[in-house]
């Protein structure tokens, strides 16, 4: 008996929506990811992105437990002598709640070009309005 490989071309696409209000940000990141990913699904093939399309609204109002809104430290750099730049949680959530939530759904999927296709499938708003309407989205709850 040989194993299920899926196609790319036989593969279907759901779409889901998570609310991250008073939800913590690893475990909506992390169920984003899953879900992304197509882990979720019997015929998951880690090769072949076969994950959905996923949407994740009021990035804003997500939860950091401890004390990482004032330790947990997010850095860029420019490339260039002094480039560093650092910014808080507490700074991110405020001010960049889309590029938060982005930062931790990445760093949970494969770095690498699969990951990157991934990764173009995730949708985040930092209110409770989205775009995606259309597609008649499920509820996914958070645990």
């Amino acid at each position: 008996m040989t194993s299920y490989m899926q196609k790319k071309e036989t593969v279907e696409r759901k779409w889901y929506v998570i609310d991250a209000e008073g939800k913590p940000l690893g475990r909506v990141a992390s169920l984003a990811a899953k879900y992304l990913r197509g882990k979720h699904k019997p015929t998951y093939t880690p090769h072949i992105d076969c994950g959905d399309n996923i949407i994740i609204i009021n990035a804003e109002k997500v939860t950091l437990t401890g004390n990482k809104l004032e330790n947990k430290m997010y850095y860029n750099h420019s490339m260039y002598t002094g480039g560093l730049r650092e910014r808080t949680a507490k700074v991110m959530r405020e001010e960049y709640p889309v590029e938060m939530m982005e930062r931790a759904v990445k760093g949970m999927l494969p770095h690498t070009r699969l990951g990157r296709q991934m990764a173009k499938k995730l949708f985040v708003y930092a209110g409770s309005e989205h775009k995606q309407e259309a597609q008649k989205p499920e509820v996914l709850e958070v645990k």
